[in-house]
């Protein structure tokens, strides 16, 4: 298969900020040309639009959780950049529900939306991704943000957890189904890492415990997660398909 190493055409979902800016930017930095989706941060998707480098990035916005959503999302993408090469799974929920003190109705709709974001969103994406490339015959990656959470635990976020595992299961699925098409597909798995989101989070005590979770005493930063993604959805990664690469310097270590 032809997969070229610069110039292709990548698909991230949730890429308004965060970490989703942080990948589009390690493509098109790369020479890639990008779509960057987003669900409701219209301004924030833009200003991540116009920073990136290089030339023919489009916009696409639309509820990736939703079946029809994700296809309409999925064509846009495809028919502003003449097709993918890459498709990024990054779009995700996490909203804090401990059990002990969750009311069941909010239990189960927190359950409801982390399944369809996390997971019906890229199981959807990745056959939409994934038939492109079949039928364009020229190979092509598929990377998915899972998460250090689906090994060690979530107590306070179980079906973020929950729904990242099943993402890494998925991806190793999918490796083997989509392999015979010259299709890698590769999970990360990040440990804690400094965004907006949960800037809040490293200040203080809390902060100080999060940062000694690893060796390194910090927390990685956006780009260093993208960059792994970047490697995976490389030519060179082709061997690297199917597996879940635990990027959390050294604060969770799994045999």
């Amino acid at each position: 298969m032809n997969l070229p190493a610069t110039g292709r055409r990548v698909l991230v979902s949730g890429a308004s900020r965060g970490l989703g800016r942080a990948v589009a930017h390690a493509f098109a930095a790369n020479g890639d040309r990008v779509a960057v989706h987003y669900n409701s941060r219209r301004t924030e998707a833009g200003s991540t639009l116009a920073s990136l480098p290089g030339e023919g990035h489009v916009l696409v916005g639309g509820d990736v959780s939703d079946p029809a959503g994700a296809r309409r999302v999925a064509e846009e993408a495809f028919a502003g950049l003449g097709g993918v090469d890459v498709l990024v799974n990054n779009a995700a929920v996490n909203v804090r529900h401990p059990l002990p003190e969750t009311p069941y109705e909010e239990w189960a709709a927190q359950w409801q939306q982390h399944a369809a974001v996390n997971l019906l969103a890229t199981a959807n994406l990745s056959h939409l991704a994934g038939r492109r490339m079949i039928e364009q015959g020229t190979g092509g990656r598929i990377v998915n943000v899972g998460s250090r959470g689906a090994f060690r635990g979530e107590p306070d976020h179980p079906a973020y957890g929950a729904t990242k595992a099943a993402v890494h299961a998925l991806g190793q699925s999918l490796a083997v189904s989509l392999g015979p098409y010259g299709i890698g597909v590769a999970s990360v798995a990040p440990g804690f890492f400094e965004t907006e989101r949960v800037a809040a989070r490293l200040e203080g005590a809390e902060g100080a415990a999060i940062r000694a979770q690893s060796p390194f005493g910090r927390v990685a930063d956006a780009e260093e997660i993208a960059a792994a993604v970047r490697w995976l959805a490389s030519p060179e990664a082709e061997w690297a398909s199917g597996t879940v690469l635990d990027v959390n310097g050294a604060s969770y270590l799994r045999t």
